[in-house]
């Protein structure tokens, strides 16, 4: 065989085994699922709090409106979720963050940096409150060096002509044929004048108007009018809750609140009481804004990982007669 031959027989070998390669990519993506038509609520990870929790992880959601993807909130492990729920990463283009908070954020550079890799070239849209474009400016900055090694690899596309954040205002921030995206400030940030978020970041609420079902999700909040006056309606509210005095105990017995100084404790303790929800408050919001349904979430760590939080549905129906549902990571609505 001639050295000629034997150049063009591996040539061909390497482009079957690209080809084999694409074709199983696609083969794979089309196994993935496609949404039909109507509307989809996905609770993507349910945790609530910058800690790690064994069989959750933080706040995100899915909607899916006619096959097209909108999540709300990036907490670790988003990307994979998606996966997991079955759906395609590389769909989603428009992220909606309630707040900057690391667990409701944490996802969002390897959600971006996924999508980048497989050098997509249409605009991806964040969209919050102050300190969303920060967000993104720094998630880019942070990939850089990755994407600076893979140039060389052909991959060109430069992230900030993909990566859009936009710092918007109260009132409708989004709109297309599938969602009529409202946002209010809600009751989550008490700053103090010497803080230096003081003035500048706020935490939003989002009400999703679909053609078949409205849906609200609450971000973290405390008890707003403003936040009951959005879900008013509302055909399901996807809402923090918590109860201050269980995460106390169990910091209590883990040791670390015997840790923290005397004023942090107390910061502590006005912002779980100030700033959070509890199911008897979930309780009253949801029957004076008339909504059909409760979606309970963004749940705090407990003393036992396997806990159905069950007792945070009971509470929350001795005010609301609807169902009421402690989510866990994946269920579909």
């Amino acid at each position: 065989m001639t050295k000629r031959n034997s150049f063009f027989l591996v040539a061909m070998a390497a482009a079957v085994i690209v080809l084999m390669a694409s074709g199983f990519s696609r083969s794979v993506r089309a196994q993935e699922h496609v949404a039909e038509s109507g509307m989809q609520l996905i609770t993507l990870g349910t945790a609530g709090g910058p800690l790690p929790q064994k069989n959750r992880t933080q706040s995100s959601n899915l909607l899916v409106v006619n096959g097209r993807l909108y999540l709300i909130d990036a907490g670790d492990d988003v990307t994979r979720r998606i996966v997991q729920a079955g759906y395609d990463f590389l769909q989603v283009s428009k992220i909606f963050i309630t707040h900057a908070h690391s667990d409701h954020t944490m996802g969002l550079a390897t959600l971006l940096v996924s999508e980048w890799e497989y050098q997509r070239r249409t605009p991806i849209d964040i969209y919050g409150a102050v300190g969303t474009e920060a967000l993104v400016r720094g998630a880019i900055q942070y990939l850089t060096p990755n994407a600076e090694i893979r140039w060389s690899e052909g991959k060109r596309t430069p992230m900030a002509s993909i990566f859009h954040g936009h710092d918007v205002a109260p009132g409708l921030i989004f709109q297309d044929e599938n969602v009529k995206v409202t946002a209010v400030e809600n009751t989550h940030f008490h700053f103090t004048p010497d803080s230096p978020g003081y003035g500048k970041y706020k935490s939003y609420s989002y009400r999703f108007e679909t053609p078949g079902r409205v849906v609200v999700f609450t971000g973290d909040t405390g008890p707003s009018d403003v936040l009951t006056e959005l879900a008013k309606g509302a055909d399901v509210l996807v809402t923090e809750v918590g109860v201050p005095d269980e995460i106390i105990d169990l910091y209590k017995k883990n040791g670390t609140w015997q840790k923290r100084p005397p004023e942090e404790q107390e910061a502590f303790l006005r912002h779980m009481h100030e700033e959070h929800i509890t199911p008897e408050d979930v309780g009253k919001m949801a029957t004076k804004a008339g909504v059909k349904m409760v979606v309970l979430t963004h749940l705090l760590p407990s003393a036992n990982p396997d806990d159905d939080y069950r007792r945070y549905v009971d509470a929350t129906k001795k005010y609301f007669p609807g169902r009421v549902v402690a989510a866990k990571d994946l269920m579909q609505f």
